[in-house]
């Protein structure tokens, strides 16, 4: 016999149902019922939390039910700070409610990207997404690449530019998410950063995430978003006693071993047991944040590659090796050799160990810089000294760099070998303008010069990279009778950020129409160029990494300009600091230090950088040899070519000829 449910018991307990508040939002079950790694992945398939377990505390603290306002996380690149932290973030807060929230990346074109590949991809997958925002197809128009709003209508998502301070006035938003907070520059408006936390300012319970890999030290955002925190470190247990520390790079770095770097490793603190990459998924589910400063006045994370579950510890290890110039690794670790060149200090400084670089911020002393060379004795210490005007038998690239001034042209010749290493060859001033005749005629004859190996080898110079910031008309002109493979148009940017060289938008002729720039024009970091050269100037080791050197008789000028500038720190009413280069004492001249940067780049547009040991060996077997003994003289300027000589050559006077031409 079978009894009915009671019709108030059944209406009363749908209300009930109705009623009750949706269970506090959780990120880590959000990524876990929504996250699906596809093949692509180095971890195909759900996400696993046990791997991740360093993400649950920065999961809670970036719940909506946590106290806390402000969330920093400063990490490593690519350990999925996107795809397990942004995201989640955003669609577990507009899963629990309604909700406006912002995302700000430092460019367009980054916001670009994170929507086209990070975002609506996990938006077409997650279920969750789907059901709040939709899959993004179909042209809907409350969905657009910077302004998307959720089905419901009771939410959106703005995503901006911290170059464009328009789109970070005039709204609220009670979630704020900054993406690569690091490259954050300033604007004529104000301070980006500051500006995005202001849009939260009319909700209590706002969030405000700050996420990035860090940058330079002293201007870093993040990582002064960082110190003010309380400094959280993810701290393991050790494999065989239990004692608990982070996993920090100086432990690594002892622990290296540049004959196996496969077997690279960590050291327990306090047992000097060896803790190797097979104990890593073990101790990280056991793991546990430990805050360094508990007086900081928010949670702040720092995580690095060693943690992350998708790259293994002798990857690190391997690209210690190629920084260090230990060039020649063992084929079982990468499948084959690469060069040095392929990592920078800053770049494995920032994208690896996720810390700040400290550039130099001075030279060393001009006086002791030129003693250096010019009373030193021939092969001492093995610092070859060349004569002026005379290339070092290796294989180098040979470049210039150049500045113009009112009365005349100043010109660096460089070469740049193997591990970072530069020498200075010649410092050439032409007593003309660009503008005149003269002026072009001295730059055409540096151009077609033959420059001479201390074994009689001579060969011209590979390029040239002339600044364009002042007579830029004149300039343009001249270098438009070089391919663009030989000479560059560059000028210095006022970012303290972003890479070394980035190609030149187009401008305005005087005449309003636009300037194509073609492959020649570039903009320079010079304020990061200058603090690497300034750290690689104080190499005193001539068989180090980024030794630099000097040709004998290059005079006290010379050597007082290349070490002209200094870097101050200055702090803004909002607290940032910036970095200023500005000149050591009034009156002293920095054409040479200009020109360097500008020599450097012309030798990392032909690969400087990016060359692999097989090239740079090819490159030394063609430049370091001696000189056939029928070799002409080629400083003559008089060698013709076959094909020239079918159609006679106009008469080119030499560089010595028009130097020592009177100006008119």
């Amino acid at each position: 016999m079978g009894y009915l449910t009671s019709a108030h018991t059944v209406i009363t307990s749908a209300m009930a149902t109705a009623m009750m508040p949706p269970p506090p939002p959780d990120i880590t079950r959000w990524c876990e019922e929504n996250i699906e790694f596809d093949e692509r992945s180095p971890m195909p398939g759900p996400f696993d939390a046990t791997r991740f377990a360093f993400l649950r505390n920065i999961h809670s603290a970036l719940s909506p039910e946590h106290p806390c306002r402000e969330v920093t996380v400063r990490g490593s690149a690519q350990i999925g700070k996107t795809v397990s932290l942004i995201n989640p973030t955003l669609g577990a807060w507009h899963a629990y409610t309604p909700l406006d929230s912002l995302v700000v990346h430092p460019t367009t074109s980054a916001a670009t990207e994170w929507v086209n590949n990070k975002w609506k991809p996990m938006r077409r997958q997650a279920t969750s997404l789907k059901e709040t925002f939709g899959e993004g197809l179909g042209g809907d128009q409350r969905d657009n690449t910077f302004n998307q709003e959720t089905l419901s209508r009771n939410g959106s998502l703005k995503v901006a530019s911290a170059g464009s301070p328009a789109d970070l006035t005039g709204t609220s938003r009670r979630l704020v998410i900054m993406d690569d907070v690091a490259k954050f520059d300033m604007t004529d408006k104000g301070d980006p950063e500051a500006l995005a936390e202001s849009r939260a300012s009319g909700f209590e319970d706002a969030k405000i995430l700050r996420i990035s890999t860090a940058l330079i030290k002293g201007t870093c955002r993040i990582s002064a978003a960082y110190a003010r925190s309380d400094q959280r470190l993810f701290h393991l247990p050790c494999p065989h006693c239990g004692n608990f520390a982070p996993l920090t790079w100086e432990n690594f770095e002892a622990n290296i071993d540049p004959e196996r770097l496969g077997a690279a490793c960590f050291s327990c603190d306090a047992n000097g047991c060896i803790i190797t990459h097979g104990h890593k998924e073990q101790m990280i589910a056991h793991g546990r944040w430990v805050a360094q400063n508990p007086r900081g006045d928010h949670p702040g994370f720092h995580i690095w590659r060693a943690y992350a579950p998708q790259r293994d510890w002798a990857s690190i290890a391997v690209e210690y090796a190629r920084l260090k110039g230990w060039t020649r690794i063992d084929g079982n670790i990468e499948g084959g050799t690469k060069s040095a060149e392929a990592e920078t200090e800053q770049t494995f400084w920032n994208d690896v160990l996720g810390l700040p670089y400290e550039t130099a911020s001075d030279a060393p002393d001009w006086e002791a810089l030129r003693d250096r060379t010019e009373k030193a004795q021939e092969q001492e210490n093995g610092l070859a000294i060349l004569d002026r005007g005379v290339l070092p038998s290796l294989g180098v690239l040979v470049t210039a760099g150049v500045d113009c001034q009112d009365d005349r042209i100043e010109v660096h010749v460089k070469a740049f070998g193997r591990t970072r290493q530069r020498w200075t060859v010649d410092y050439i001033v032409i007593p003309h303008h660009i503008s005149t005749e003269q002026g072009r005629d001295a730059l055409d004859a540096i151009m077609a010069k033959f420059w001479r190996t201390e074994l009689g080898l001579a060969y011209k110079i590979d390029c040239l990279a002339i600044d364009t910031g002042a007579y830029t008309d004149d300039v343009w002109n001249w270098a438009k009778r070089y391919p663009s493979t030989r000479v560059l148009c560059v000028k210095g940017s006022s970012s303290q950020n972003g890479p070394f060289m980035v190609p030149m938008k187009f401008e305005r002729r005087k005449d309003g129409k636009a300037k194509r720039f073609q492959k020649r024009g570039f903009i320079l970091n010079v304020s990061m160029m200058k603090g690497n050269f300034y750290a690689w100037l104080r190499q005193t080791d001539p068989s180090e990494r980024g030794f630099c050197h000097f040709a004998r008789g290059l005079g006290d000028e010379f050597y007082r300009m290349i070490t002209s500038e200094v870097k101050i720190l200055i702090r803004s009413r909002t607290g940032t600091t910036t970095a200023k280069w500005e000149l050591a004492e009034p009156g002293r001249r920095n054409e040479a230090l200009d020109c360097e940067l500008y020599a450097e780049a012309a030798a990392r547009r032909h690969g400087w950088a990016s060359m692999t040991d097989d090239q740079w060996d090819a490159l030394e077997a063609e430049r370091g040899a001696p000189a056939a003994d029928s070799q002409a003289d080629l400083f003559d300027n008089q060698t013709v070519s076959s094909q020239s000589k079918k159609k006679a050559a106009p008469k080119r006077r030499s560089l010595s000829e028009v130097l020592n031409t009177n100006a008119d």
